[in-house]
C-alpha cells in the first residue's frame, strides 16, 4: 500500500527557532506513525525545485506561518503563487490542505483573514481545503517548550492541535479553530512591552523610541 505523503511547511522568515515550525513539530508527533512526513522550511521568496517537487507529490500539506499585516507573509505568498503553476500545470492533484497561522495578538481570531486566504489559494489552485487554526499569543509558544503538553498555559493548544490532527489522520475536513494561551492577558501584554523594551535597547534606542512615528 502506497504510504500517505504530508509536508509539513514553515513558513516563517526566520530560518530557525520560529514559533510556526515549534506548532508543526508539536503536531508532528501527533500523526499517525503511517505517514510519511517532511518538514520544509521556507523562509525564500522563492522555492528550490526539489523542495517543490516534494512536496506537490504530497496527498497532505499542512502550512504553519505567523501572521503579517492581518495576512499571509509575502515571501510564502510568492511560494504558494509557485505552487500554484505548477498544480494548475499537472492538473488532478489530490491534495488536502490544512493551516496553521500563529500571530502576536492574545486572540486566535485576528488569524481569520490569513486563514481566508488559504482556503481561497486551495480554490483557485485545484486542490481541497480541510481545516485552519488560529493561535493567539504566537510570542509566547517559544517560551512553553519545557511546559508539558496538555498543561498549563499549553492546554488550549494542545487540545486544538489534538483536534487538528485528528483531522488530518482521517483526511477529513473540520471548521476552523481559534485559540488563546491558557494565561491572563494583562500578563502577556506586560510580557510582550517588556520584550520590546530589551529589544530596543539591544539595538541601540531607547524606550522612548517606540513611541516615535515614522514619516
Amino acid at each position: 500500500m502506497k504510504p500517505i505523503k504530508v509536508s509539513l511547511v514553515s513558513g516563517s522568515p526566520k530560518p530557525l527557532s520560529s514559533s510556526s515550525e515549534a506548532l508543526l513539530e508539536s503536531l508532528r508527533i501527533k500523526l499517525s506513525s503511517h505517514f510519511l512526513v517532511n518538514l520544509f522550511n521556507l523562509n525564500k521568496t522563492s522555492m528550490p525545485e526539489e523542495s517543490l517537487a516534494s512536496i506537490m507529490e504530497s496527498d497532505i500539506l499542512v502550512l504553519s506561518f505567523p501572521l503579517y499585516v492581518d495576512g499571509i507573509p509575502s515571501h510564502l505568498l510568492n511560494c504558494l503563487f509557485e505552487m500554484e503553476k505548477h498544480l494548475k500545470r499537472y492538473a488532478g492533484t489530490d491534495m488536502t490542505v490544512y493551516a496553521i497561522v500563529n500571530c502576536g495578538f492574545f486572540e486566535g481570531q485576528q488569524a481569520l483573514p490569513a486563514l481566508e486566504m488559504v482556503k481561497n489559494w486551495c480554490v483557485k489552485a485545484g486542490v481541497s481545503w480541510g481545516q485552519g487554526l488560529g493561535v493567539g499569543g504566537g510570542g509566547m509558544i517559544q517560551n512553553l517548550a519545557s511546559v508539558p503538553d496538555g498543561q498549563g498555559p499549553k492546554k488550549n493548544f494542545s487540545m486544538a492541535l489534538d483536534q487538528l490532527a485528528s483531522n488530518i489522520n482521517a483526511g477529513s475536513e473540520g471548521e476552523n479553530l481559534y485559540i488563546s494561551p491558557n494565561f491572563p492577558k494583562i500578563g502577556y501584554k506586560i510580557g510582550a512591552e517588556m520584550g520590546w523594551r530589551h529589544q530596543i535597547k539591544m539595538n541601540g534606542l531607547s524606550k522612548r523610541d517606540l513611541n516615535r512615528r515614522l514619516v
